[in-house]
Formats: structure tokens, C-alpha cells, sequence
């Protein structure tokens, strides 16, 4: 008897994943690759004539780190700071109180759709908002001197705190509900009888936390941490907006992605490819270290968790 030939389907898959493939190349990897090659050329317009390109070596390289590269890395990293800290806070507050089913939250979905909303707003009309509020006849300061709180106007946008505080503040409040969201979907998703044991023994709700949530979430805490680091190198519509491209005062508010802007508005594509690569660089070793610090051999951390689980089972009671 004659086999039958198989029907193979394999060749169908490569044929549906061509158009991704076709439009990563063309829209992707070739830019990227160009913008490596341009970096270590001279290629910039002064006045109506171009000069370049002229292959000069990793001179835009050395030159972005005599120049302010070192200041605006800082900068970025401190606006980043501001906003992060208190949003990881929140957001494990918030995600802990929302799924502890002993505390018996009301209205849960009201308060999370209420909380996610800042994060449908534009980032662009968030900068105005808080520009027209804290501007030095806005409402705030208006609503301050009726109260008597000041008697003259706080000038919030030209005092280095004041500005990054603003954006920090704006950063923090148009992302918290999108983490607390994830951290709630990540706590959700621990088994219920690690809670159920270590609440029959009376652990406290600190003790749950501590050892069970914060140990099982590990994964997604450092996704979270990851991808704000990326979002916080990438920063620029707020202050973009609300220092009016300035960065002021001093430019203590200019950030990476606003230095690039400006190379890339004076047709400087050489130093604004090696500042690229610059970003992809410090992007990719940040968030090494990251993984490296928050993941183990134990990628869910579920079996450390369980352990520690066991024991607070076996102490929780006795170590109130």
C-alpha cells in the first residue's frame, strides 16, 4: 500500500508572519541601522549649505560627552525619580487594598476606572492643564492669596524644584492607575490558599504583603520598574510643553529625548545618531541590571514564595 503524503501547514505560518517581518525592515531595522551609520559621520546644515557627510570616527561620540550629555542624563533621571517613587508606592497600596478581600472595598470598579482615567488623557493637554493652573496668575496661586495662605504669587515654573516637581507630579498621576492595574491583576493571580492559610494562622495584612504579595509579584514588578526606566529615558511632551522647549531654568528641566529634538531641528543627524545610540545603549544596560537584580533561577519566584508562605504558616501567629 501506498503511504499517504502528509499535508504540512508550516509553510502557512511563514506566510502570515512576512507582513510583519516586511514592515519591521522597511520601518525598523532600517532606520536603525542608519542612524548607527550616520553617527559617526559629520552631517549638519549651517545656514543654506550642508555640510557633509564626512566620515570623522566616534568624534560625535567624544563630543556629546565634553558638551551638557552628562547634565541632561541627570535631569532625565531625576524627573523620572520624582514621578516614579510615589507611583510604585500608590500603586502597591492601592493594588493590596483593592484585592484583599477582608477589607471588603466598595465600589471597586468606580474607583478603578477613576484612577485609570488620567491615563487616557493626552500628555500634550495634561502639560497645558498644569501649565494654565500653576502659571503665576493661575488658579492656584489665585485660589492661595483669597485664602491667605501667600500674599504674592508662587512662581512654580521658574524654580528648578517647582518645574521638576510639576512634572514629576504629572508623570505620576498619568501612570498610576495603569501599574496599580497590573499590580492588581498580578496579585489576583497568586493561589488563594497561600492567603487562606496565613490568615487562619493570623498574619496581618503587613505580613501578607511582605511575604506572599511582594515575593509572587516579582515578574511584574520588574516589567513595571523596565518599562517606566524605557518611558523615563523616552521623556519629552511634558516638559517639551510646559518649559515651552526650553528646559528652563537653566535647563534643568532638559531631557535626553529634548536634547535629540533640538540636533534633529538643526539637521545635525550625525550627533543626533550617536546621542541615539547613546540612549539605546544606557536603555539596554539599565535594564540588564535590572532583570539581573529582580529575576533569579526561580523566574516566578513562586517557589521561594511558598517556602516563605510554609513558614509564616507555621510562625505567623506566634510572631505578632
Amino acid at each position: 500500500m501506498k503511504k499517504k503524503k502528509g499535508v504540512s501547514y508550516a509553510k502557512w505560518g511563514y506566510i502570515f508572519i512576512i507582513p510583519f517581518f516586511a514592515s519591521f525592515t522597511i520601518f525598523s531595522l532600517i532606520p536603525l541601522v542608519n542612524t548607527i551609520r550616520w553617527s559617526f559621520f559629520e552631517y549638519y546644515r549651517s545656514g543654506l549649505k550642508s555640510i557633509g557627510p564626512n566620515f570623522i570616527g566616534i568624534s560625535n561620540y567624544l563630543e556629546l560627552l565634553k558638551a551638557d550629555l552628562p547634565k541632561y542624563a541627570g535631569n532625565t533621571f531625576i524627573l523620572w525619580i520624582i514621578g516614579f517613587i510615589p507611583q510604585i508606592i500608590v500603586s502597591l497600596v492601592l493594588a493590596a487594598w483593592f484585592t484583599d478581600v477582608r477589607l471588603k472595598v466598595k465600589g471597586k470598579q468606580f474607583f478603578k476606572t477613576v484612577i485609570y482615567m488620567p491615563n487616557l488623557i493626552m500628555a500634550s493637554a495634561f502639560a497645558m492643564l498644569f501649565f494654565t493652573l500653576f502659571s503665576d496668575g493661575g488658579p492656584v496661586n489665585s485660589a492661595l492669596m483669597n485664602m491667605g495662605v501667600i500674599h504674592e504669587p508662587v512662581r512654580f515654573l521658574s524654580t528648578v524644584w517647582g518645574t521638576r516637581g510639576l512634572i514629576g507630579l504629572m508623570n505620576f498621576l498619568m501612570w498610576f492607575g495603569n501599574t496599580t492595574i497590573l499590580l492588581m491583576a498580578a496579585i489576583m493571580g497568586i493561589d488563594p490558599v497561600l492567603f487562606e492559610a496565613a490568615q487562619l494562622d493570623g498574619c496581618s495584612h503587613t505580613q501578607i504583603f511582605f511575604k506572599i504579595s511582594l515575593p509572587m509579584i516579582r515578574p511584574v514588578l520588574s516589567y513595571t520598574l523596565i518599562t517606566s526606566m524605557i518611558g523615563g529615558l523616552q521623556m519629552f511632551d511634558v516638559p517639551q510643553i510646559l518649559t515651552n522647549g526650553s528646559g528652563s531654568p537653566n535647563r534643568s528641566s532638559m531631557t535626553l529625548i529634548m536634547y535629540l529634538n533640538n540636533h534633529l531641528a538643526s539637521k545635525n543627524y550625525g550627533m543626533a545618531g550617536a546621542l541615539s545610540v547613546y540612549l539605546f545603549i544606557i536603555s539596554a544596560i539599565l535594564c540588564f541590571i535590572v532583570y539581573k537584580l529582580m529575576n533569579d533561577d526561580d523566574p516566578d519566584g513562586s517557589k521561594k514564595a511558598a517556602k516563605k508562605a510554609k513558614k509564616l504558616a507555621g510562625k505567623g501567629g506566634r510572631a505578632q
